[in-house]
């Protein structure tokens, strides 16, 4: 779950991994005119790499981080079917987080320092997890609309020129494409539940709908790394051609739902086939990007004491880990 243009730093220093001099840089180059995909041991140019590494890692904690909104609400759910699907999901988010920090660590990256740079903010991750989840339909609304948004961003990243991220996007799309039709569920079950159920999901779709256009990253005009990232191939559609799918993905599916999207210039252009719609706040984006959302702070002390706290788990499989390499020696 995570816009792919918004921007973090890039870590991981010379490894010997994606260093490319005049004589492969052909190569490479090849292989992104043939739409083939690049491997680990494959030279590349360092930007490439550097980007790569900025990109997947800024997934990755945008997955973890993304479990904090709905573990909020896993011992509240209304019920223990509600509870199962919400247990379900927040497992495959931390299982797409491994799948990603692996991918990003046969670029030369490790881990720790991935982890190290999102704590002290050198990385970042999705917007759209600094928002707070107020009500149960809150879970409902991230499903449909933040999950729906990911699926949207991440399809065309299955086709992506490097081939460990590409193949690790498979099984996540799968996955979210599962999250997405729960939230739906959810949402659909409240807006046709009591009066009160229903206007719960109808503030729930209010706050979420605007970040979750949001989660595509700025204009096209202002994305700092969409045209090299477009080059290469590692994205094959520019923000704004994403957000435009979503919407017109979103406003037929808010018609079956019964509930209204909170935008009063929503309306479909008979010449193009495509829904317009109203104005982004960029500077509520930017504030948010900046650490100045409703929840910045809180979800960053918590994924900082989690690490913190887990600290005895890596060093107990560290131990086991040389305990069997002596063995075996």
């Amino acid at each position: 779950m995570t816009t792919l243009a918004e921007t973090g730093s890039e870590i991981g220093g010379g490894t010997g991994i994606g260093t490319a001099d005049s004589g492969t840089r052909s190569r490479f180059e090849e292989l992104i005119a043939a739409d083939e995909r690049v491997e680990p041991r494959d030279a590349m140019p360092e930007a490439y790499r550097a980007t790569l590494i900025r990109q997947i890692a800024q997934h990755a904690h945008s997955e973890i981080i993304g479990m904090q909104p709905e573990g909020n609400w896993l011992t509240r759910a209304p019920s223990l079917r509600r509870k199962a699907i919400l247990l379900a999901k927040v497992q495959d988010e931390a299982g797409h987080g491994l799948y990603l920090y692996a991918a990003a660590e046969t670029l030369g990256v490790s881990r720790t320092e991935m982890m190290d740079a999102l704590h002290t903010g050198r990385q970042r991750y999705s917007s759209i997890f600094n928002y707070p989840t107020l009500t149960w339909a809150d879970v409902g609304a991230i499903g449909w609309l933040v999950d729906g948004a990911a699926i949207v961003n991440q399809i065309p990243l299955t086709r992506c020129s490097y081939g460990p991220y590409a193949r690790a996007m498979v099984r996540v799309c799968q996955e979210e494409s599962f999250h997405q039709r729960q939230g739906y569920e959810s949402l659909y079950a409240l807006a046709h539940g009591t009066e009160s159920q229903r206007a719960m999901a109808q503030d729930a779709i209010d706050r979420w709908w605007w970040p979750s256009l949001m989660m595509f990253g700025p204009p096209d005009t202002a994305s700092t790394h969409s045209s090299k990232s477009s080059a290469w191939k590692i994205k094959r559609h520019s923000n704004d051609e994403l957000r435009q799918r979503f919407v017109d993905l979103c406003v037929p599916q808010a018609e079956v739902l019964g509930l209204s999207l909170p935008d009063p210039d929503l309306r479909l252009n008979e010449a193009t086939g495509h829904y317009e719609y109203g104005e982004i706040d960029w500077s509520e984006f930017k504030a948010v990007l900046d650490g100045d959302g409703p929840c910045n702070r809180q979800r960053m002390e918590r994924r900082v004491a989690a690490h913190s706290e887990g600290q005895w788990v890596r060093d107990a499989a560290a131990a086991y880990q040389a305990k069997r390499a002596g063995a075996q020696r």
